[in-house]
């Protein structure tokens, strides 16, 4: 573990180096995020999974950083380069962009205009320019550049004159410029304070490039750029509808290295400038702009990568309505809505293919299927898909007659069709065909999303911002990292959850995840954590990471049905005894737990914020953090984009979230977009400040442009 980085860290994130130390420890040993903010609280100082997270993130950044730092090293002895000043330099450089500078003249080049100057002898005559232009006015003696060159005129080297010789000289002089650190540190500043980032349309691509007419012709500064726009910009770039630049004034890049290399006005100094505007134009400024657009592209990336996570998150808590037997349609017009029944434990009881919108007597067969069946499976809920035709399928459910209270609900679809052809589907309803396995995914959607939801890969769920554009492996990271924060902070029924939830609980994995469903199958339901022990490949790491994590409810010990780990076990027994009842009397008995002195439980492994976690969990054994379900309905007659007209004032759902604003569904097939500007009566920098995908609105028409299929909406209040 390296001190420094410990050290470094600590003052980067405001947090203690013990902290930072513990934590690292902790990671390094293999303990998950969530098990390291849930379950050693004492050993981080109460560090959330915010911080945990930027600490492990931070430490491998550092780590690359290391492993650059030595290849570089490793490769300067091998050709003898190394000198102390410069292994100094290398190991005193605190990141990768300043570590490349350093080592820049010293990497292995291919052949270049400066390199084949500098075969033909050329670099004396480069030196005594660049010293020539460099000293003060008053010390400078102007010499001709020309007369120097003669001497280097040589025929066997292909340098057939003095013009010859002064152009070589300038290409060593342009490298020289590009390798500089104060150069390029300078003209990077250059780039971001004073850049702008351009972008114009292909000529002919105005009528193929329509998406991107926003950025036909767009300029705006470096600085100031939002990260969705540079990814829009990049994409219509790699559409090969736009092209794209970004730089500064060109001017003030060569006047700022001109007052690095140049101090006098004699000859050498007008040669000086010539190689000043060619090293520019030819290899710092793209360089530079290379480096900027790169890491415009990794801030747009880290941006988009946040949003997409915290939209995932909203819809991976999203309310659950829980264990109810429900109908679940996946709705369409010729080719029918297909029906499926699901008991309470989300198992496909009967499935068929109804007719609701063909008219005469597809629509009356249609009518008697489904009331039969709500009356023989007494149905709790019917589940409809948002998708084509859910408009008018809500419309026929809800003239059904229903024998009982039915709740009738629109059930978001995106990714179901994804789930429908995966491999997980197949082995799961391997005699079904799509439309029934998609059918029976809106279904448990409704009943439990966060079960469900985990079946399919996040990045098909819909509520990203230019996912397919940024990078893949940090994006796989941050939604993995959301998926397993969310699961583990439900928590998962050992007996019910699937394979694909079970992955996702902290130290299991795809593997151990399959090997407990296997063990269940093979030896019916678990009645105790305890007996995890017994699943091949299980082992007492894997064991402490996972349990507190899994719920055995109705088992041996009514702990294992809470969140309190088994670690505690012994320690609630003795709270338990002091309190003077069992531990079946002390869950949920609010009056009892009062009378607990938890400073008396103090020692030197457990501390205050675990006895208090504890605590709160025997007052609300094995809650679920998500927030209880509520019934949502579109506004009836409003169910096409004909049907709209400015003004109109309806409910909707937010199903996307972005910097430049939020999709909301108004039950019209399209979602409307409420810009940024239109979420709130006071200004908004970001909009998950005002909004949350899956968030209940009314939302104001602004605008409705049939021709772009386009809704603008409101949420102001006037």
């Amino acid at each position: 573990m390296n001190s420094a980085h410990i050290t470094r860290i600590a003052t980067e994130l405001n947090i203690g180096s013990r902290q930072v130390t513990s934590c690292a420890f902790l990671l390094d040993e293999g303990a998950s995020i969530p098990f390291i903010s849930r379950y050693r609280k004492e050993a981080t100082g109460s560090l959330d999974e915010v911080a945990v997270t930027a600490i492990r993130d931070r430490l491998e950044q550092l780590q690359v950083l290391d492993k650059r730092r030595e290849a570089m090293v490793k490769s300067l002895l091998e050709r003898e380069l190394l000198t102390p000043e410069l292994k100094r330099a290398i190991e005193n450089a605190d990141n990768l962009t300043a570590l490349e500078d350093i080592y820049l003249p010293y990497r292995p080049k291919r052949r270049t205009k400066a390199s084949m100057a500098r075969e033909a002898g050329l670099e004396p005559l480069a030196v005594w320019l660049l010293e020539g232009a460099a000293t003060p006015n008053g010390e400078a003696v102007d010499e001709d550049p020309m007369q120097q060159a003669l001497a280097f005129v040589n025929e066997d080297k292909k340098v057939l004159s003095a013009e010859e010789a002064l152009t070589g000289a300038r290409h060593i002089l342009a490298e020289i410029i590009n390798e500089d650190n104060k150069a390029r540190a300078s003209v990077r500043e250059l780039f971001v304070n004073a850049g702008m980032i351009r972008s114009k349309v292909i000529s002919g691509k105005e009528e193929e490039g329509a998406k991107f007419r926003d950025y036909f012709d767009w300029d705006e500064p470096v600085g100031k750029v939002a990260g969705h726009r540079v990814l829009a910009m990049r994409r219509g770039e790699k559409e090969k509808i736009l092209s794209m630049r970004v730089s500064p004034p060109e001017e003030a890049a060569h006047q700022l290295l001109e007052n690095l290399f140049i101090g006098n006005r004699t000859r050498a100094a007008e040669q000086m400038r010539l190689a000043v505007v060619d090293g520019y134009r030819r290899l710092l400024g793209m360089a530079m702009e290379t480096e900027i657009r790169l890491e415009l592209k990794n801030a747009a990336d880290v941006e988009a990568i946040g949003v997409f996570a915290e939209n995932l998150r909203e819809l991976l808590l999203a309310a659950p309505l829980g264990r109810k037997r429900t109908l679940a349609l996946d709705p369409g017009f010729r080719s029918g809505c297909k029906l499926v029944v699901l008991n309470e434990q989300g198992d496909l009881m009967h499935n068929d293919t109804i007719y609701p919108h063909s008219g005469g007597r597809g629509a009356e067969e249609a009518r008697s299927k489904v009331e039969h069946l709500l009356v023989k499976y007494k149905i709790e809920a019917v589940a409809i898909g948002n998708g084509t035709a859910s408009r008018e399928t809500e419309n026929f459910v809800r003239a059904l007659k229903f024998p009982q209270n039915v709740m009738v609900v629109m059930v978001n679809e995106s990714g179901a069709s994804i789930y429908s052809a995966s491999q997980v589907a197949r082995d799961e309803f391997p005699d079904f065909d799509l439309t029934v396995r998609g059918a029976v995914s809106i279904g448990r959607r409704l009943m439990d999303p966060l079960a469900e939801l985990v079946k399919i890969d996040a990045k098909s769920i819909g509520v990203g911002q230019y996912q397919h554009d940024v990078g893949q492996r940090a994006l796989k990271r941050g939604l993995d990292d959301t998926v397993m924060s969310c699961v583990n902070a439900v928590g998962v029924d050992l007996n019910t959850a699937s394979k694909e939830l079970l992955t996702y609980v902290s130290g299991l994995g795809p593997q151990l995840a399959g090997n407990i469903v296997e063990y269940r199958r093979r030896n019916g339901a678990f009645t105790s954590r305890a007996q995890l022990k017994k699943v091949p490949r299980l082992g007492p790491k894997a064991y402490e990471q996972a349990a507190g994590f899994l719920r055995v409810h109705g088992g041996r010990n009514p702990l294992d049905a809470s969140a309190v780990h088994p670690e505690s076990y012994s320690l609630v027994k003795t709270m338990a005894a002091d309190a003077g009842c069992a531990v079946a009397e002390l869950i949920g008995n609010q009056s009892a737990t009062a009378g607990i002195r938890l400073q008396d439980y103090i020692t030197d492994e457990v501390g205050l914020p675990t006895l208090q976690d504890i605590v709160e969990e025997l007052i609300k054994p094995g809650r679920d953090p998500r927030q209880q379900f509520e019934i949502f309905s579109f506004a009836e007659g409003v169910q096409k984009m004909d049907d709209l007209s400015e003004g109109m004032n309806l409910p909707g759902i937010v199903t996307n979230v972005t910097n430049f604003g939020a999709f909301i569904d108004i039950g019209v097939h399209q979602d409307g977009l409420a810009h940024i500007s239109q979420l709130a009566d006071r200004f908004v920098r970001d909009p998950n400040e005002v909004v949350k995908v899956g968030q209940k609105v009314m939302a104001r028409v602004l605008e409705v442009d049939m021709k772009r299929k386009r809704i603008s909406l409101s949420l102001k209040s006037g």
